[in-house]
């Protein structure tokens, strides 16, 4: 299996560690060209490789975890493909200085990403937790971190899950992806919920 990093930063290395961890390949990208990320493959060892967007946008999951003022401009290089499954990971900042304030939308964050995307198969993931705990071991002494994802394509979704429950986490189906504005950033219940599922 092969993740595609739209965006090299903090939540996409977080995501990026468990990849490899469960013996998975990821390619990252970024706006600035594969060059510019040596540094970051190295640290990821052999199953971590860089390219293009589009070359990203190739693997079997592709991870959208660039600031949200960038979206339109990232997804924008991604040629069509239809059934592509993309991993909205983003949150509506719409700026994030000197404070932070959230694009108020009138629809979820991820509705419009799919709307970006013709043909794409988009759940919305890993946004709600900040990237420390993301990156941390998933499996606890209390229980398995819990990780709600929201989607509209039940066999997408039922491959996510597989693979994130390979990860060690606990995945919770919201429903389809307008369910994704729970997790939203303009105040959705589960913004920050780091929650354990026992046992």
């Amino acid at each position: 299996m092969k993740f595609g990093m739209i965006g090299a930063g903090t939540l996409s290395r977080a995501i990026a560690g468990h990849v490899v961890k469960a013996g998975h390949d990821v390619v990252f990208s970024n706006s600035r060209g594969p060059e510019t990320l040596k540094d970051v493959v190295d640290a990821f060892g052999p199953h971590a490789s860089a390219g293009t967007i589009s070359e990203a946008g190739d693997a079997d999951f592709v991870v959208l975890a660039v600031p949200w003022t960038k979206v339109r401009e990232a997804v924008g290089n991604l040629p069509a493909r239809e059934g592509r499954i993309v991993i909205d990971a983003t949150n509506q900042w719409a700026s994030l200085t000197p404070t932070f304030v959230a694009d108020k939308l009138d629809i979820g964050g991820s509705e419009l990403v799919a709307s970006l995307i013709p043909g794409a198969h988009v759940i919305k993931a890993f946004d709600n937790m900040y990237g420390p705990y993301v990156a941390a071991d998933p499996i606890t002494a209390a229980g398995r971190r819990i990780l709600f994802y929201a989607g509209d394509d039940q066999n997408s979704k039922k491959l996510f899950r597989s693979v994130v429950e390979g990860f060690g986490f606990a995945p919770v189906d919201l429903g389809p992806l307008p369910m994704g504005r729970l997790m939203q950033v303009d105040g959705g219940p589960l913004t920050g919920l780091h929650a354990i599922r026992e046992g």
